[in-house]
C-alpha cells in the first residue's frame, strides 16, 4: 500500500488531468502518485455558467474531490471528466498555470485540510461555485499518513499527540465537515457520498502507520453512522478500502506483498476509480452503507 506522507515538503501544483507539475510538460503517459493532504487557499475567481451535457436535457453532474493531484484522485479526475462530468479539485497547492485541462482554474480550490478555518472557507468557496446548484457525489479521498526519520512506519508509542490530531483532522474531520456543509447541495441532487478508507483500517499494516490506521478505521465506522443520517436525505454513502495500490510513492517492501495477494499483483488507480465511479452513478441506487475492498483478496 502506497501511504501518504505528512507534511510533504512544499512543491509546485500537480494538474489533476495530466499528471504535469507547474513548469514542466504535459507527459505523453500520466504517473499516477497517491493522493495527500491538501493546502491553504487563495482567491479564484468566480466561474462561468456550466453548460448542459452534450445530448442532453439535464445539467452537467457535479463532482467535488480531495487530494484530487495524485494516485488514485488523479485516476478519479480523469474517469469522470470522461463521461462528461464536471470535476471540481481539491489541492493544497494553486493549479499550475500550464496545465491545458481549461476547466482547472475556475474548478480547483486550495484548501488546507488539517485546518479547520481553511476548511471552512472551502466549503463556503464551494457552495458559491456551485451558484446554488446541486451537487451530485462528494469524494473524500485526501489522507495523510506520518513517517519517521528514516520513512519508517509509526507505532503508538512513538507518534506525537500532534500528529495524531492533524492526521485526524485531515483523514476523518474533513470529511463529515464537507458532508455536513454540503448536505444541502447533495440531497438537492439525491447525490453520493464516497470515502476511502483503507486495509490498514481492519488490520496492522507494515507500512501504514497507527494514526492513519486508526483514523481509517474511525472512517469506516462513520461511514455507516452517514448512511443512517444521510439516506432519509436520498443521500448514499459508501466508503472504498485499497490495498496494494501501484502508484509512483509505493513504500519500500511492497513487492514482497504481492505473494500474500490471491490474485498475485497491485491494483491499478484506474481500477480503484472505476469503483468509486460505480458508486456516484444510478448502477448503484440501492447500495449505502457499504464498505468495498478493492485489493485482490488480500484480505481474506
Amino acid at each position: 500500500m502506497s501511504t501518504p506522507e505528512d507534511k510533504p515538503a512544499p512543491e509546485p501544483g500537480m494538474c489533476p488531468f495530466t499528471g504535469a507539475r507547474a513548469g514542466e510538460g504535459v507527459p505523453e503517459t500520466t504517473a499516477a502518485p497517491a493522493a495527500t493532504v491538501e493546502a491553504p487557499a487563495a482567491p479564484v475567481s468566480r466561474p462561468a455558467p456550466r453548460p448542459k451535457a452534450a445530448g442532453s436535457n439535464e445539467p452537467r453532474k457535479t463532482l467535488l474531490l480531495t487530494g484530487a493531484s495524485r494516485g488514485i484522485g488523479h485516476a478519479t479526475v480523469k474517469r469522470f471528466s470522461a463521461a462528461g462530468w464536471r470535476v471540481i479539485t481539491c489541492s493544497r497547492h494553486a493549479f499550475p498555470e500550464e496545465c491545458p485541462w481549461g476547466a482547472g482554474p475556475e474548478d480547483h480550490i486550495q484548501v488546507d485540510l488539517a485546518d479547520v478555518d481553511s476548511t471552512v472557507e472551502a466549503i463556503a468557496e464551494v457552495r458559491e461555485r456551485l451558484e446554488g446548484g446541486a451537487l451530485h457525489a462528494l469524494v473524500n479521498n485526501a489522507g495523510i499518513s506520518p513517517k519517521g526519520p528514516n520513512r519508517e512506519r509509526m507505532n503508538a508509542i512513538d507518534t506525537a499527540l500532534d500528529d495524531w490530531k492533524t492526521v485526524f483532522q485531515v483523514n476523518f474531520f474533513a470529511p463529515i465537515m464537507l458532508a455536513r456543509g454540503l448536505a444541502h447541495e447533495l440531497t438537492e441532487a439525491r447525490g453520493s457520498i464516497v470515502n476511502v478508507t483503507s486495509i490498514a483500517g481492519g488490520r496492522v499494516h507494515p507500512f501504514a502507520g497507527a494514526a492513519y490506521a486508526t483514523s481509517k478505521a474511525a472512517l469506516a465506522a462513520l461511514t455507516r453512522e452517514m448512511a443512517a443520517d444521510f439516506g432519509p436525505l436520498g443521500v448514499r454513502v459508501n466508503a472504498i478500502a485499497p490495498g496494494e495500490i501501484d502508484t509512483a510513492i509505493l513504500s519500500p517492501g511492497t513487492d514482497k506483498l504481492v505473494a500474500q495477494i490471491p490474485l498475485r499483483r497491485l491494483g491499478t488507480p484506474e481500477e480503484v476509480a472505476r469503483t468509486v465511479y460505480f458508486l456516484c452513478t444510478d448502477s448503484s441506487a440501492y447500495v449505502t452503507g457499504a464498505e468495498i475492498h478493492i485489493n485482490g483478496g488480500q484480505h481474506v
